[in-house]
Order: C-alpha cells, then structure tokens, then sequence
C-alpha cells in the first residue's frame, strides 16, 4: 500500500512544507508557513486534510557530532503539540544536520537573487530535502 508524507523543517520564525506523490516517492516543496502571522498547527492540520495524510516527517536538528540541543527540543515541543491537535498522526522523525545548508547551496546554484526571496523558498526546499532522505530511506 502507497502513503503519502508531510514533511516539516520546524523553525522558531518559519516552518518549511514539503509533500510526498501519492506512491510516497518523490518530495516536493510545498509552502513556507510563517508562525508570527499564521496559526501553524491549524495550517498544518489543514495540509494534512487537503493531502489526505496523517503521517508527518520531521526533521530533528543536531549538531555535526550527532549530539541534540535546545532547538531540538523545542521541536519535540511541538512534535507534541501537533499530536494534541491532530487526531491520529504518525510521526517520523529525521537527523536534518545540513538540510537548510544544501538548500541554500541549491538556491545559490540556481541563482536566487535577494535574502529575502530566498529565505521565502530556502525552508520547504529543506522540507523537500528532510523528506526525500527519509522517501529514500524507506525503499
């Protein structure tokens, strides 16, 4: 049987969204969720209807050592505060060291002019990358 994923890159200014192909094979950038002006669980909850998926894969940040720290932890926060809001949810965590570094390496390649623009896309391009590595994973 096929499942399909919400990735999440878990930021304490923005979450990054990315989702799977209905075969779970492919990743692909979705939205960048900005949590100052959008009431993030809701929107994820939202997504996950729209998508027709419980099953979320989160990116846990550690450092180059492997060692966990505090924004680590705040991810495991709200880890726990999707599971409160949204019924049912599988979650699946995944090591994310370096995503935010490839996807910003990929937007410098393909020449993303402006901070500003990037920071707009540089969040669900990890998303896609956390979620492609676990899609990758799993076969």
């Amino acid at each position: 049987m096929y499942k399909k994923y919400i990735a999440l890159d878990i930021g304490d200014v923005r979450i990054g969204v990315a989702k799977s192909d209905i075969l779970g094979i492919v990743a692909t950038p979705l939205e960048v969720i900005n949590r100052k002006k959008v009431k993030s669980v809701q929107r994820i909850k939202e997504l996950c209807e729209q998508e027709n998926t419980k099953s979320l894969v989160v990116g846990i940040p550690k450092s180059l050592d492997g060692t966990e720290k505090r924004q680590a932890e705040k991810v495991r926060e709200y880890i726990e505060k999707l599971k409160k809001n949204i019924e049912g949810l599988e979650i699946y965590e995944v090591d994310e060291r370096l995503t935010t570094v490839s996807a910003d390496r990929m937007l410098n390649e393909a020449n993303k002019k402006g901070a500003l623009e990037k920071r707009k896309v540089v969040d669900k391009i990890a998303a896609a990358i956390i979620l492609q590595t676990f899609l990758d994973r799993k076969k």
